[in-house]
């Protein structure tokens, strides 16, 4: 085939056409709220699209639950954990009412992940959904999501979860997920189980801690804008760090790192200092890649270090820390 005739038959292929995609309105779908969206969401299979959105796996256990003299709209349990998670629906925007039914659902489900559904998030709700995730304990998470509709054509509507607010290290958490969930859950909580009984951690702790199912435990310390967490990698390390909480959590970091020499001079070692003024993270981390929480027989061992160095972490930092949180 000539060169000529390569180029007509280019000029005669047929063209796919090309549409646009086209937002629907969410009533054009479900009329309301409790008796159109709430019953679509509770199917399992629409549960997991919201689920994926968080990085969560979601079972159904029950939907209009009563609380009180309210009904919290859908009730899920995390697997394999076995958490409750609550959902809350809202059509058109997020408003102060809706706000105050998810704390009070919470509540009195003891929820500890608890998800608020709306087409739109006003500024202060995002705002006050950011600030329950800095200042509620870590094991407690709130999600904020917007849901969208859209179509190509005529095609079947299709939705879209968008997240617009989540706890704080909750990527970093998700990202760590690599292990088979139910296998994953029980290491971890077995792991940070001889962890936690070590004497040594009694010197730092404002309160008893007990085990979890995470990726990284909080270790409670009179701090107030400032977390201190032990974490385990399934690549095979482990490792201590502190979070800056709060609005002034960027500014806080800031302050700490222009003291960076003497900081890893207190501390004695060479520190990860990461921080993303566009989003909640800033943290400084001190990492051991020499303790592998994959080897088991070698927990003990593990437990006693990592529990000295959580100790020692908090000490060397809490001088720097300690006039920053004052005065937040």
């Amino acid at each position: 085939m000539t060169h000529y005739e390569k180029h007509l038959c280019v000029l005669n292929m047929p063209t796919l056409p090309i549409s646009r995609l086209q937002q629907v309105p969410i009533r054009d779908v479900w009329p309301t709220e409790p008796q159109g969206f709430t019953p679509w969401l509770a199917s399992q299979e629409n549960l997991s699209l919201l689920g994926d959105a968080i990085g969560v796996r979601l079972e159904i256990q029950s939907t209009e639950e009563s609380v009180g003299d309210f009904r919290a709209d859908i009730v899920c349990k995390s697997l394999p954990e076995g958490d409750l998670v609550l959902i809350e629906n809202q059509f058109a925007q997020t408003d102060h009412t809706h706000l105050g039914q998810i704390l009070t659902y919470a509540a009195g489900l003891e929820a500890v992940t608890i998800v608020w559904v709306a087409e739109k998030f006003r500024d202060e709700h995002r705002a006050a959904i950011d600030w329950l995730n800095e200042k509620t304990p870590d094991n407690i998470n709130f999600f904020g999501l917007e849901i969208e509709l859209w179509r190509i054509a005529d095609s079947p509507v299709a939705p879209k979860f968008n997240v617009v607010c989540k706890p704080n290290e909750w990527t970093r958490q998700v990202a760590e997920a690599t292990r088979p969930s139910s296998e994953q859950s029980e290491f971890r909580w077995a792991y940070w189980t001889g962890f936690v009984r070590q004497p040594i951690l009694s010197q730092i702790l404002a309160h008893p801690v007990g085990p979890n199912r995470q990726g990284n435990l909080p270790v409670p310390t009179s701090w107030q804008n400032f977390m201190l967490q032990a974490y385990i990698l399934s690549r095979g390390e482990s490792g201590v760090y502190v979070s800056c909480r709060g609005q002034k959590r960027i500014q806080n970091f800031e302050a700490l790192r222009a003291q960076q020499k003497a900081i890893e001079d207190a501390v004695g070692a060479p520190l990860s200092w990461d921080a993303n003024p566009n989003s909640n993270r800033a943290w400084i981390l001190w990492e051991f890649p020499d303790l592998d929480p994959n080897q088991r027989a070698d927990w003990p061992r593990q437990h006693q270090i990592l529990a000295a160095k959580t100790v020692e972490f908090f000490q060397a930092l809490d001088p720097f820390v300690r006039p920053l949180d004052q005065s937040v």
